[in-house]
């Protein structure tokens, strides 16, 4: 465990190396506590899933969201239905998707719902494919790649979200977690090759011709991520966060629930980590995975080289940049 502190430790460290010890001290108190709080449990069950969002001190009303990837059929890494249904009674929820834009078996919406019962999610609570008889537009503060944000109609018929990820690699993204999982996630089939292209096209037919630079898509998975954050907490009246962010870092595989042929895991499971900031949660399970001393049987190499490669930790200093969250945090273990 103690390489989860070690960010916090150096900091400190270097607090106390600088002038008066107790000057340094207060300083640092009064900065961790302006920071944004990262919640962590190492236990990946149900009643651990339901304790770490009350944590969070928010409690959802009216209609709820529970926004996950039901996964790609073939692949067995997502969060089965086993460990999220006492969360998704607990919030009285409504489990929520979108198809996706690269054929598979999540692109046809008849194909969408045999994967959602062979998985089992129908047989936990009631399921919404969001953009299966249409799809909106929401607006984006950063437009410097994409205009708007195209995601299923059904969003508005949400009072409240939780964005439930599961954190793994991804082919091009580098790493999938919540920022991934609003953006890419909240996003109907047009919107998801919107994103994917940085605004060039719509068309999903399109979307392997027109691919942009990475960082560019990587920062239009960012405008997408704030406008769903946003969009969702415009519904509050007195200010209450209307969604929260709950990150389960199991079945690291560098490759994400959309593949239906994943690689086996290669690092043994972290545990589940929830914010009220995505980018600050992200961030989190990003130093966690970097942090990570390997060791046999438990190799955190192969999944930090996808991130590497796909420049995968460039979202979060981006997000941060535009406004959606801190990169800098507050590590709180509830074990």
């Amino acid at each position: 465990m103690n390489r989860l502190f070690l960010p916090a430790m150096i900091a400190a460290m270097t607090l106390a190396s600088c002038g008066n010890a107790k000057s340094a001290s207060t300083n640092e108190e009064a900065a961790a506590d302006s920071l944004p709080t990262v919640y962590f449990t190492t236990e990946i069950t149900p009643q651990a899933l339901v304790e770490i969002f009350n944590q969070l001190g928010v409690e959802p009303t009216g209609n709820v969201a529970v926004k996950i990837s039901t996964g790609e059929g073939g692949n067995q890494h997502y969060l089965k239905p086993t460990l999220i249904r006492d969360l998704v009674k607990r919030v009285d929820g409504t489990i929520v998707e979108c198809c996706t834009a690269y054929g598979g078996t999540r692109q046809d919406k008849a194909q969408h719902w045999a994967t959602i019962h062979d998985h089992g999610f129908d047989t936990i609570a009631k399921v919404d494919i969001m953009d299966e008889f249409g799809q909106m537009n929401i607006p984006v503060s950063d437009t410097t790649h994409i205009k708007y944000d195209i995601v299923g109609d059904h969003l508005a018929n949400y009072d409240f979200m939780v964005n439930l990820a599961h954190f793994k690699g991804h082919a091009m993204g580098g790493f999938g977690g919540v920022l991934k999982n609003a953006s890419i996630g909240v996003a109907s089939t047009d919107g998801k090759a919107y994103i994917h292209t940085a605004g060039a096209t719509s068309n999903a037919a399109e979307l392997w011709e027109k691919l942009p630079e990475q960082d560019y898509f990587l920062e239009s998975m960012a405008a997408a991520a704030q406008g769903v954050h946003d969009y969702m907490n415009a519904k509050s009246q007195d200010g209450t966060p209307r969604v929260v962010y709950i990150n389960v870092m199991n079945n690291l595989s560098v490759d994400c629930d959309c593949n239906g042929s994943p690689e086996a895991p290669k690092m043994q499971d972290i545990g589940i980590a929830a914010s009220l900031d995505p980018v600050a949660l992200d961030q989190a399970c990003l130093d966690m995975v970097f942090n990570h001393t390997s060791s046999d049987g438990d190799d955190s190499q192969p999944l930090i080289e996808r991130i590497n490669r796909q420049h995968g930790t460039y979202i979060t200093p981006y997000a941060e940049k535009i406004g959606l969250g801190s990169t800098k945090y507050t590590l709180k273990t509830i074990d």
